[in-house]
């Protein structure tokens, strides 16, 4: 019961953080997001949720799996690149600042290539459920580019 812990909590984090960014960005994404010029490669609305909720879990399940193992001292670094994501939100939606925004990002990306390359001999699997993340925020760090270079 205990190691189920290790799952359920870091999961639930993901998905408070997710919604409290939601929240943030809210308005921004209805008034300002639509009109900004953005590149032909841009998801539809609707991917979004459903993409961040599939990372949103991997990442939990992620931290879970390392905790359930013993390593515990990993909490900072997932911590840490969790605090930046949610901060992506505040620079990029609730501050309107594309400039902002890819700062974060690029300490995002950062940060995420850390999580899986300091994990990877811990553990494989917590590892690789951090590369759809990684592979999302390389998208996000492309289309950040886009509107801050065309806005």
């Amino acid at each position: 019961m205990k190691k189920i812990v290790y799952y359920v909590v870091p999961t639930l984090v993901c998905f408070a953080v997710g919604a409290l960014s939601g929240i943030l960005q809210h308005s921004a994404i209805v008034e300002w997001y639509p009109a900004l010029d953005k590149p032909a490669v841009t998801p539809p609305d609707v991917a979004f949720p459903i993409a961040w909720s599939i990372i949103y879990l991997c990442m939990g399940l992620s931290l879970g799996r390392l905790l359930s193992l013993g390593y515990r001292r990993i909490i900072w670094l997932w911590g840490a690149q969790l605090a930046v994501n949610m901060l992506w939100s505040i620079m990029f939606f609730a501050c309107r600042s594309p400039f902002m925004g890819l700062i974060d990002l690029v300490v995002l990306d950062f940060l995420v290539a850390v999580y899986i390359t300091v994990t990877l001999p811990r553990s494989r699997f917590a590892s690789l459920l951090f590369i759809p993340y990684a592979l999302w925020l390389a998208l996000a760090t492309y289309l950040n580019v886009y509107i801050w270079i065309y806005n």
